[in-house]
């Protein structure tokens, strides 16, 4: 066993222990207010030697709850914590030529709840395509790397709800808001 799938185990089994009954109840939350079999997605997608497996996860993006639902696949050794987007098999086949060393790689990785293509996406830094940077992480991953994602990954969202709930009702200054009364940008 790698240390990359020592940590996916260790990790992911605590924290799928702590989100148990925020999904529990999320599910049912969902089960209650839509039609029977609607509260799930599932969709095939393409694993660690091209193997495909059905991504099953809650169909909500309120809490991070779909991605929390997916940890039962990292148990199970469908998914890594931490690695490039699961595609599926249409956009696996699909492509240019260009892209036809990407498939291989990919396939020679277990795709990932998160990676360093999502954690760049909210970053708000222009980067290049996803796939560039799921290639960069396929070239350059190991553990220290997974655990910086790791971390941004969680980072990130609980900056932007604190900074939320800090501003809650303030609207954003604007370079006019400092201006005395009677000030004109015309005088």
């Amino acid at each position: 066993m790698t240390a990359k799938r020592a940590l996916d185990l260790a990790l992911g089994s605590a924290l799928l222990a702590l989100a148990a009954p925020l999904l529990a109840a999320g599910a049912l939350t969902l089960a209650a207010q839509r039609p029977p079999g609607c509260a799930l997605t599932r969709s095939t997608r393409i694993g660690l030697a091209g193997h495909p497996f059905v991504l099953r996860s809650l169909d909500t993006r309120r809490l991070c709850l779909d991605v929390l639902s997916r940890l039962p696949h990292v148990l199970r050794g469908d998914l890594s914590l931490v690695g490039p987007e699961p595609l599926t098999p249409d956009h696996e086949r699909a492509g240019t030529p260009n892209e036809a060393g990407a498939r291989h790689w990919r396939q020679e990785l277990r795709p990932g709840l998160t990676g360093l293509a999502q954690v760049r996406s909210r970053s708000g830094m222009p980067w290049d395509e996803p796939a560039l940077l799921d290639q960069h992480y396929a070239e350059q991953h190991w553990l220290g790397l997974d655990l910086a994602i790791l971390a941004e990954a969680v980072h990130a969202p609980l900056r932007a709800t604190l900074r939320g709930l800090i501003h809650r009702g303030k609207a954003p200054l604007s370079d006019t808001d400092h201006r005395l009364r009677g000030y004109s940008a015309a005088e």
